[in-house]
């Protein structure tokens, strides 16, 4: 019963101790990108922030994709510009820039070269659906078949 016990909190310390590791650069990137689609997806539908978000530019984030930069910085340019005050100074849109703005700082500056973009698809950062590319290779046996 006594080492069922100590088994047992020896288990749970080591779960704890695992949980205390911390995150690595491409770890914080995909949960901060996850947070701001939630968070856009949860403004689209709130009746009082549903007007401020149809003036932002679409985005549908993807950290695999080279354009991810650019449509960051003219996500951040538009909701600090918006045209009306009121969206401006709305708590949840002034988080959401802020969100936006960390992802594009921890991309430029602490996970410099460190991120793997797998395609240059700037559309699918618009519209959410990515179209597959072929190389000249790819396309090439493709013609041949």
């Amino acid at each position: 019963m006594k080492f069922a016990v100590v088994a047992l909190v020896f288990f749970f310390n080591f779960l704890w101790t695992a949980k205390c590791a911390p995150p690595t650069c491409y770890s914080r990137v995909l949960g901060l990108s996850k947070e701001i689609m939630d968070m856009l997806e949860k403004l689209q539908k709130y009746h009082r922030t549903k007007s401020c978000v149809e003036v932002l530019p679409k985005m549908y984030l993807d950290v695999h994709n080279s354009c991810v930069m650019p449509k960051l910085r003219d996500f951040i340019y538009a909701a600090e510009n918006h045209p009306t005050q009121f969206c401006r100074e709305r708590p949840r849109i002034i988080l959401l820039k802020r969100k936006v703005r960390n992802l594009y700082i921890i991309i430029n500056r602490v996970c410099y070269r460190d991120l793997v973009f797998f395609s240059d698809d700037c559309e699918a950062l618009e519209t959410g659906q990515s179209s597959p590319r072929y190389g000249e290779d790819r396309l090439q046996l493709l013609q041949e078949t």
